[in-house]
Formats: C-alpha cells, structure tokens, sequence
C-alpha cells in the first residue's frame, strides 16, 4: 500500500488565521509540491441564517483577504502552487466537504485547535462533520498542547 502522502496531489486547506491552519498549509504545500499538485485554501465566513447568503460583508472580506495573503506567502516560500478563494455559507463543515467534492481533491488538511474542556481532547463541529462526510482522505493538524493544561 502507498504511503497517504504519496496519495495526495490536490489538497484543500481551510484557512482562519489560526496558527493549526497555517501549519496545515505548509504541510499541504509540501506535500501537494511533491507530488505536482496544487493547493486550494479557502476562508470561509460563515453567515447567519437570518441573513441573505449573499450579502456583501466588508470587514470580514478584508479579514479573509488578509488570511489568504498570509496563505499564499507560506505557499510562496514553499514554491507551491496554490489558488485562494473566500467562500460565504451558514455553515463552514458542509462548505470544505462541498468544495472538496467539486475541486476532486485527494485530501484535506485541516488544522485543528486544541481543546479540553474537560480533560478530554475535543475536536469541534466543523472537524467533526468534516471527519463524517468528506469524500476524501482528511488529515487533521492540531496544534501543540504546550501552556494548555500543566
């Protein structure tokens, strides 16, 4: 059997600006670079229900253009080819599954924060959906422990 890395050739990487996300970034990179691939990281704002999906929401457009700057200089330093794209919808899981369904990709890196709120490692909503429904292989990036709990 082939090594999951050796797989992965078009990878999707959800980006918030958290440092889990940039670290599967250019986990990503590396391994999408590696195998002549390409990288698609995606912002995703999440609008509320009681909202038109389509509205024009300035503040957090710059907010994600920003984060995909930062996106594409680690692509940049990791010579990896990578498109950036801000995505509106209520709901972020059922956006990275949708957008990986229709780029085809072989993989998503999603970064992780780490929480414990009671002494248990706890994943989150949108890691959660994404682990029970995307298509593809997902390999979860969480950040390191360290400070959390001493």
């Amino acid at each position: 059997m082939e090594h999951p890395t050796q797989l992965a050739q078009d990878i999707l990487v959800p980006v918030d600006g958290n440092p889990s996300a940039f670290d599967a970034l250019a986990l990503a990179c590396t391994i999408s670079r590696r195998n002549k691939g390409t990288v698609y990281a995606v912002y995703i704002i999440e609008v509320a229900r009681t909202m038109a999906l389509d509205i024009e929401l300035d503040a957090d457009a710059r907010g994600a253009e920003t984060i995909l700057q930062q996106a594409e200089q680690i692509a940049g330093e990791a010579d990896c080819k990578i498109e950036g794209e801000i995505l509106q919808a209520r709901d972020a899981g059922h956006a990275i599954v949708d957008e990986s369904i229709e780029r085809g990709v072989s993989a998503i890196y999603l970064g992780v924060d780490y929480k414990m709120p009671l002494g248990e490692f706890e994943l989150g909503e949108t890691a959660n959906y994404v682990m029970d429904h995307a298509p593809c292989q997902v390999i979860l990036v969480r950040e390191a422990a360290g400070g959390v709990a001493e």
